[in-house]
């Protein structure tokens, strides 16, 4: 058995920590009961390839990546880069909506 490494406990400690604010969201009911499942399956599985990172051996074969981590890493750019096109819509669409707002209660007043 393969020996942990200060970085999987980061990783189990976060996914946990994470699977109890996911817990607490629901709670105060700012999460629907799918949300939550999503969620707390997404961290599990977090957690899960945190602690047997071997799983992933054939997914880094066939993308020739060479490391775990650096799957993660490439994994998580393009996360992130899906996530601030994804609010930059979110954003203009609230914008027009706001414009469209502010463009009749200023016809309605005049």
């Amino acid at each position: 058995m393969a020996k942990i490494l200060g970085i999987q406990i980061l990783g189990v400690l976060f996914g946990f920590f994470m699977m109890y604010y996911t817990f607490l969201q629901y709670k105060r009911r700012e999460f629907t009961i799918k949300e939550y499942s999503f969620w707390f399956v997404f961290w599990g599985a977090f957690v899960a390839v945190t602690l047997f990172p071997q799983v992933l051996d054939p997914i880094l074969t066939t993308l020739n990546i060479g490391r775990t981590l650096d799957l993660f890493i490439i994994g998580g750019f393009l996360f992130i880069v899906f996530i601030v096109f994804y609010t930059y819509t979110l954003v203009r669409k609230n914008q027009k909506k706001l414009e469209e707002v502010v463009r009749n209660i200023a016809i309605k007043r005049k």
